[in-house]
């Protein structure tokens, strides 16, 4: 890829990434086995009430945006009793933490792997944990979310991914994050 040339990936590309990283997370750490059901693209516009837990994490570099996790409130609490290896029947600090630790572990690989192909480097941001009922989150802009949908069992798990090109002249600089340079002449 060419010093002023985007990075480019597509979604196919990044939906096996999701696929991978996810079964390799779920197999490896929790011993919780996924079927996978068919990606598709949602548009950022359509915000609707929903109840559970998402877990929100920002990527940043050559490409930014955001990765999240999704599911109910009952799969959040047995993900964190695989993880964690004890049980847990309720919302608590501890499942919150998991699932912030799951979110960690899934979208690092997906970033780790589109590494691989974009030869940039991305930054992640610290998992942002929401749950409750009648809630709704959005991006700022309206953009498309890949969408990944696994089923455990009745429980069903859902990866998201909004991922574009960094307009930032920082980030193609090789410096994401920080600001150009700027010279100050006396």
């Amino acid at each position: 890829m060419s010093e002023n040339q985007e990075p480019v990936i597509s979604t196919e590309e990044m939906v096996a990434a999701v696929k991978q990283a996810t079964e390799a997370v779920f197999s490896t750490m929790l011993g919780l086995e996924l079927g996978i059901k068919e990606a598709f693209v949602e548009q950022a516009t359509t915000v609707v009430p929903a109840a559970g837990v998402v877990s929100l994490i920002g990527l940043a570099g050559a490409m930014v945006g955001t990765g999240s996790l999704s599911c109910s409130c009952e799969f959040a609490c047995r993900m964190s009793g695989a993880l964690l290896m004890a049980e847990h029947t309720q919302m608590d600090e501890e499942v919150l933490d998991s699932i912030a630790e799951i979110t960690n572990m899934v979208i690092g690989n997906v970033k780790t792997m589109l590494e691989d192909k974009l030869g940039a480097s991305l930054g992640l941001s610290t998992p942002t944990v929401i749950f409750g009922r009648n809630f709704q989150t959005r991006s700022a802009r309206s953009q498309e979310w890949i969408v990944i949908p696994f089923a455990c069992g009745e429980d069903n798990l859902y990866v998201q991914l909004c991922l574009g090109p960094n307009k930032d002249q920082a980030a193609k600089a090789g410096r994401p994050g920080f600001a150009l340079p700027q010279v100050v002449s006396f």
